[in-house]
């Protein structure tokens, strides 16, 4: 058994003077070369990641890397209910993959070490007063996070939803609008909460009694990711430059 590529010459066509159509989605035949041929035994060198495309955010249960799949040709909203430091970890790692960040917060010098590091000088990571975020243009080829640092009650947003363009609301705790955001969410991030706050994120994700337990006794860098399917919970630990420019894992700030 063998896997070959395209001959080396194009097949010759017998009406010369007809134009050929090219099928759409594959455009233009690049240059002839060599056939590459493998043998069956070859194919077992050949290796290739399988999984969805995003953030590396961690590492799950079972020690393999836990990938958050933030960028959709749909808007997609998340929920940290969490500390500033995991919102930035997930901002900066954003920003290395090539998409852009826009932070509307009401504590722009908590964020402005952060946006400054991030990008190399570049204007990856910009930082704006509460209600002064315009539209953001996101593309797939451009596509935006938007980080939404309110406090534990924040307002609607007044940006329009669009495809390409993840927005990550950051909850300090469960204030009294709580239910409100967590059920608009498409997915939710879960740190350290006091019991009584484990009981409400419970009854809204369906989380089991062990999850219960459990929640209010993470160590700061660990997050339960849960949607209404699924849940697992991720341990994030820093790199080097991450801890340089935020400094160790945090719950709260």
């Amino acid at each position: 058994m063998a896997y070959q590529t395209y001959p080396n010459q194009a097949p010759q066509s017998a009406e010369p003077a007809r134009v050929r159509r090219i099928r759409p989605g594959f455009g233009l035949r690049g240059p002839r070369r060599e056939k590459h041929v493998l043998t069956l035994d070859d194919l077992g060198a050949l290796s290739f990641p399988v999984g969805d495309d995003g953030v590396l955010i961690g590492t799950d249960q079972h020690q393999q890397p836990a990938v958050l799949g933030l960028f959709r040709p749909s808007a997609y909203e998340v929920v940290l209910v969490g500390g500033m430091w995991t919102a930035q970890v997930i901002a900066l790692r954003a920003a290395a993959i090539g998409a852009r960040v826009a932070v509307e917060t009401g504590r722009p010098q908590a964020w402005a070490p952060m946006a400054q590091a991030a990008g190399g000088g570049q204007p990856c990571v910009t930082v704006h007063a509460v209600g002064r975020l315009g539209a953001q243009g996101a593309s797939v080829a451009s596509p935006v996070l938007v980080v939404r640092d309110l406090g534990a009650r924040p307002s609607r947003s007044r940006l329009s939803a669009a495809p390409w363009q993840t927005t990550l609301t950051l909850l300090p705790y469960l204030g009294p609008n709580a239910s409100r955001v967590l059920n608009a969410a498409d997915l939710v991030g879960v740190q350290r909460v006091s019991p009584q706050e484990a009981e409400l994120v419970g009854r809204i994700l369906s989380l089991s009694a062990e999850d219960l337990t459990y929640l209010p006794t993470v160590p700061d860098n660990v997050t339960l990711w849960a949607t209404r399917m699924r849940r697992q919970y991720v341990m994030t630990n820093p790199g080097d430059a991450e801890t340089q420019v935020l400094g160790g894992p945090r719950r709260m700030d």
